[in-house]
């Protein structure tokens, strides 16, 4: 017994001391992100998903409970999260311009890490390809080789889905038997492969002992069309789909706050359900179906992040790689009467964040046993984690680059200035470094996400989920804080980038102990006298932001102080 506890005490200050060391030290970074992907883990509490793998990372990480995307649309939230700038700084709303030309040289996180002496590598969807990344994906700036993307991909957008005619159509519903598929793969599973091969060229090349890698890995999954191994719906029968708890389009909701969902209705089998345009709702049927194959693309890509974690563990990396796990926004799953994403609702802007940091958030494995084996979630679904460390203050995608950078061992980019469009290297997130040193105690008041999205019109249009920046009249401001959802849909000038407070096209304000699901908008039943006649003595140089929250606590202390009294 006094032996065990000695052994005890020993590998307690060991772990203190090493703890100290790999502060200091740099570490690789191991940077994942899933596309579309909402916190349907079993991580983030959703008793439907099976996600061992990510639940296995999880449980030796900290884990970020309530994370915000700045704008719930790929190219605009990633370009806004590896450039640590909000979208009004990048200026890009749509897919449709780089930002190194239309806005600011903007240092990105990866460029940052490869100018500090990194080796840095992308595969997959990492920067939204096209035009938005310069056709390139940033490289040369942010890569020290060209980005991977893995040839497969090709066939997301072709007839690839056996239909019951027996034919090829371009369905939304698409499981498919892998050996049929060209070359026998998928993209994810191509990107895994090509992302193994690359830590293996890192471990197993000396000349690359004492430089540092920042491997980005960005996995398709779950975005549609749901092309995935048939196999993995089996973890979800449809008999035990539940459709989403509020499927109706709620009253007050403003024409201008809804995303008609186009994509989803151009793809095959959803075009034969001839559903009314904007609000026609998809049938019950297949509302299941669609939950099904999103449930389904979760594990499969699950698989692919397990595989990948595998390997780094196989490897001998886990001990010296900070590994962080998110994704660009979320996907409604029929909240609202909404699918996809387009939308400032939780269900589209809240995603998984979460940090491993080797020595930090887990204690070093001095008996050799794996950090992260693999697990088949087709075989071991039922596997559960505890999760490590929990925040569930507000923390927001642009938060990612200063804090990746400070807990791997470089110095992090300061804090903007208020007018910014001139300076390469700085953020307008926070640096959350501090969240891994002390425990949260209470929910934090100040704590607050800034989301936003453009709209053509004040009443839905076919371009409604993705207009271009000429066409944007509207641009829907979102602030998340722990109480309150609160929207402003306000007038938008696209060649000035103006945005007008005095033109309120439209408000929301959910009160989420009551509304989790933001279903019951109070806005306009709330009196403004007070918080107008407060807000019209401030200046005008005041930020959109800082005005939002003076608005915020102005039309809610009046909420306060009743239900004090009640």
């Amino acid at each position: 017994m006094y032996t065990c506890v000695r052994a005890c005490l020993l590998l307690l200050a060991l772990h203190t001391l090493t703890s100290e060391a790999r502060r200091k030290e740099r570490k690789n970074v191991l940077f994942i992100v899933a596309d579309d992907l909402r916190t349907s883990l079993g991580c983030y509490g959703d008793s439907v998903a099976k996600s061992p793998n990510i639940d296995q990372l999880a449980s030796k990480s900290q884990v970020f409970f309530n994370a915000y995307a700045q704008q719930a649309v790929c190219a605009p939230s990633r370009t806004s999260m590896l450039t640590s700038r909000r979208p009004d700084t990048t200026r890009l709303y749509d897919f449709k311009s780089y930002w190194r030309v239309h806005s600011g040289n903007y240092t990105t996180m990866p460029q940052h890490f490869k100018s500090t002496g990194y080796f840095t590598m992308s595969v997959g969807k990492v920067f939204h390809p096209g035009i938005a990344s310069n056709h390139t994906d940033d490289y040369p700036y942010s890569w020290s080789i060209p980005a991977y993307h893995p040839a497969s991909f090709r066939f997301e957008k072709e007839k690839m889905c056996k239909g019951d005619d027996g034919k090829l159509h371009a369905n939304l519903l698409c499981a498919v038997n892998v050996t049929e598929q060209p070359g026998g793969t998928l993209p994810d599973m191509e990107s895994t492969d090509e992302a193994v091969r690359l830590l293996k060229s890192r471990a197993g090349d000396a000349d690359s002992v004492d430089v540092p890698f920042f491997l980005a890995v960005g996995f398709h999954k779950p975005h549609i069309p749901f092309r995935i191994p048939q196999e993995y719906l089996s973890l979800y029968p449809i008999d035990q789909m539940t459709l989403a708890p509020d499927p109706d389009v709620p009253e007050l909701l403003p024409p201008v706050a809804y995303n008609p969902w186009m994509d989803v209705r151009k793809r095959d089998d959803v075009q034969k359900l001839n559903i009314s345009f904007p609000y026609g709702a998809i049938p019950k049927d297949f509302q299941l179906r669609i939950r099904q194959h999103y449930y389904a693309a979760v594990s499969y890509m699950d698989a692919q992040v397990g595989r990948l974690l595998g390997a780094l563990d196989e490897l001998g990396l886990a001990d010296s790689t900070m590994v962080v796990f998110t994704s660009d926004h979320g996907w409604s799953l029929g909240e609202h009467g909404e699918w996809a994403k387009y939308s400032n609702f939780d269900v589209a802007t809240r995603v998984p964040l979460i940090f491993y940091v080797p020595g930090v958030t887990s204690l070093t494995d001095w008996f050799g046993e794996s950090t992260f084996p693999f697990i088949d979630v087709l075989t071991q679904s039922e596997l559960s984690f505890q999760n490590g460390k929990v925040i569930k203050n507000m923390v927001e995608l642009v938060d990612v680059f200063p804090t990746v950078s400070y807990m791997a061992g470089i110095r992090a980019p300061r804090p903007c200035p208020d007018v910014s469009l001139q300076e390469e290297l700085c953020t307008e997130g926070e640096n959350l470094a501090y969240t891994f040193r002390h425990k949260e105690k209470t929910p934090d008041a100040e704590a607050v996400s800034f989301s936003q999205y453009p709209r053509p019109a004040d009443t839905p249009q076919v371009d409604s989920d993705l207009p271009d920046l000429k066409d944007i009249k509207v641009m829907g401001y979102s602030l998340r804080t722990w109480d309150y959802r609160y929207t402003l849909w306000l007038g938008f000038n696209p060649k000035t980038f103006q945005v007008n407070v005095s033109d309120v096209h439209a408000g929301e304000l959910y009160m989420l102990a009551d509304d989790p699901g933001q279903d019951k908008n109070i806005y306009s039943g709330l009196d403004h006298s007070v918080m107008m006649r407060k807000m019209a003595g401030l200046p005008h140089t005041l930020s959109l932001q800082t005005r939002m929250n003076l608005q915020l606590l102005y039309l809610t202390a009046g909420m306060k102080t009743s239900r004090t009294k009640a």
